[in-house]
This record gives structure tokens, C-alpha cells and sequence, in this order.
């Protein structure tokens, strides 16, 4: 069964630091290109970062650019999200993303999310 499984999210005051993390299972983790996504009440999800199945390559919405970085750890079916400088902006419910192209297909698969609140 395949799934997704986020956590880390929780309140944090502005300018503070969280790290989430997404674990893996039944997927082969390292053919997956891993992303977060984001989405803030009464907004669209909205993509906040994003890597490569090998890692080699990440691109980062605009608005998280110098305070986000994704990371992944193959070993341990795990990618993660630093998350610095947060401001109120950034609370949103977080989510984890799976994707894989096969034969022209996309297969996509989501986690639960994991919400996040920024606020003095």
C-alpha cells in the first residue's frame, strides 16, 4: 500500500524554524520526483518546493526562495522540508507529493498533510 505520511507541522513564532518530514512506503522512493505543496485557507494548493527522483536538481516557489530547502534521504524513504524565516504567510496545511511518469502516465500520490501556523 502506498502512502505518505507527513509530520513536524505545529504552531512557530514568526521568524522562528520548522523541519517536516514526509515517510515513504510502498513505492520504490527513489524513482519518485518528491515535492511539498502548500495551501492556506480559502487559497488553491499552491507548489513550495520540489526535487528530482535523484535529488541532483530542486526549484522553490518564489516566496520561499533563501528560507526553504527540500532535502531527501533514499536510505530512509524520507523527504523533508526546512523551513526558516517563517512569517504568517507560511501557515498553511503542508503537503507531500509522489509523482512518477510511466509510459506517458503520471501517477501522483498525496500525503494527509500537516498543518502548519505561524503567529506571535
Amino acid at each position: 500500500q502506498r502512502q505518505l505520511v507527513e509530520s513536524g507541522g505545529g504552531l512557530v513564532q514568526p521568524g522562528g524554524s520548522l523541519r517536516l518530514s514526509c515517510a515513504a512506503s510502498g513505492i520504490t522512493f527513489t524513482n519518485y520526483a518528491m515535492s511539498w505543496f502548500r495551501q492556506a485557507p480559502g487559497k488553491e494548493r499552491e507548489l513550495v518546493a520540489a526535487s528530482t527522483a535523484g535529488g541532483d536538481s530542486t526549484n522553490y516557489a518564489d516566496s520561499v526562495k533563501g528560507r526553504f530547502t527540500i532535502s531527501r534521504d533514499n536510505a530512509k524513504n524520507t523527504v523533508y522540508l526546512q523551513m526558516n524565516s517563517l512569517n504568517p504567510e507560511d501557515t498553511a496545511v503542508y503537503f507531500c507529493n509522489a509523482r512518477i511518469r510511466r509510459l506517458g502516465t503520471w501517477y501522483v500520490y498525496w500525503g494527509q498533510g500537516t498543518q502548519v501556523t505561524v503567529s506571535s
